[in-house]
């Protein structure tokens, strides 16, 4: 379940309340005359399904709530309600299969910023992972991949594609683009200084490292696993299991297929480099499209689920 908090204008409450009221799926309705004051106007409170959220919140946006008065929605952990249970049963379809696209676009558009503290975390990544292919050390490989922050801006380009938001799109291929260049440029200077302290050596670049050589040796596994990903870490999302996201995050090599082509760069192994450099292409490309046409695919399922349930209202 979820709790959504409204503020409506008093001309308009008596709309919205119509409309949670009419919205299969919907529990604990309670209306707070006047007690909004910035802006002012009525508090709204209800719980509803999730698989009914989309739907609702979409209709309180035509009402304009989102321009004249305000839509919160929070998570419900525990809701101990008779009601609630015979709302979620009513409610059409399951609530992991529901996609709520206003959260979705929210969470994607916050992750897609490039900042400083996004930068900062892409370049520590990639530095770690740095470490860990001049040593083939595959649990730094697998530390840096679960650091690194790049799945954000990936989730925000795919949900642009399907939303049609361009200014998503280009803000998320920004934070991709500038965010690596960055971390990899950062990497070439932290790979000449460990050069400088005898730490990184040319000898070790050009070594055999059975651990850590699929970095920049991509091949057609690379992109089945970047693809399997892509989608695995589209349903985490959509599905508010977060907690699948780690695994997503340390089943493709992005950052380290960065940090090596910085590393090989440095010592002018050229090869190499670029070979890392495809990985990493085909990689951000595998992602890109497996996640994009997860979200059609639930785009597609849902609405088919609601002309049903609609079908069988009638």
């Amino acid at each position: 379940m979820l709790h959504l908090r409204l503020i409506t204008p008093a001309d308009t409450t008596d709309e919205a309340v119509r409309l949670i009221e009419g919205t299969v799926g919907t529990a604990h309705l309670a209306v707070f005359a006047g007690a909004a004051r910035d802006p002012a106007g009525d508090v709204v409170q209800c719980d509803v399904a999730r698989e009914a959220a989309d739907e609702l919140i979409g209709g309180l946006r035509n009402l304009g709530l989102d321009e004249h008065g305000s839509i919160a929605v929070e998570g419900i952990e525990l809701s101990l309600s008779k009601r609630a249970d015979k709302a979620e049963k009513d409610a059409p379809g399951e609530g992991a299969d529901a996609v709520l696209w206003e959260q979705l676009t929210d969470a994607t558009h916050e992750e897609s910023t490039l900042s400083v503290t996004y930068i900062a975390f892409l370049s520590l990544a990639t530095m770690l992972a740095a470490c860990g292919v001049v040593l083939d050390n595959a649990i730094l490989i697998v530390g840096a991949m679960a650091v690194g922050p790049e799945f954000g801006p990936l989730a925000g380009f795919c949900t642009a594609l399907v939303q049609r938001a361009p200014r998503l799109a280009w803000r998320s291929f920004l934070a991709l683009i500038v965010g690596f260049a960055i971390a990899m440029l950062i990497t070439v200077g932290f790979s000449h200084f460990m050069s400088w302290v005898d730490l990184f050596d040319v000898a070790k670049v050009r070594a055999d490292r059975p651990n850590t050589s699929f970095v920049y040796n991509p091949d057609w596994f690379s992109f089945v696993v970047a693809v399997l990903a892509g989608a695995a870490g589209m349903l985490s999302l959509t599905s508010a299991k977060s907690g699948a996201l780690v695994g997503v995050a340390i089943s493709v090599t992005t950052v380290p297929a960065a940090a090596n082509a910085a590393v090989a760069f440095s010592f002018s192994e050229y090869a190499q480099a670029w070979g890392s450099t495809e990985q990493l292409l085909l990689n951000l490309l595998g992602i890109v499209l497996a996640g994009t046409l997860t979200l059609l695919i639930q785009k597609s399922l849902w609405a088919l689920q609601r002309r049903r349930t609609a079908a069988k209202a009638s």
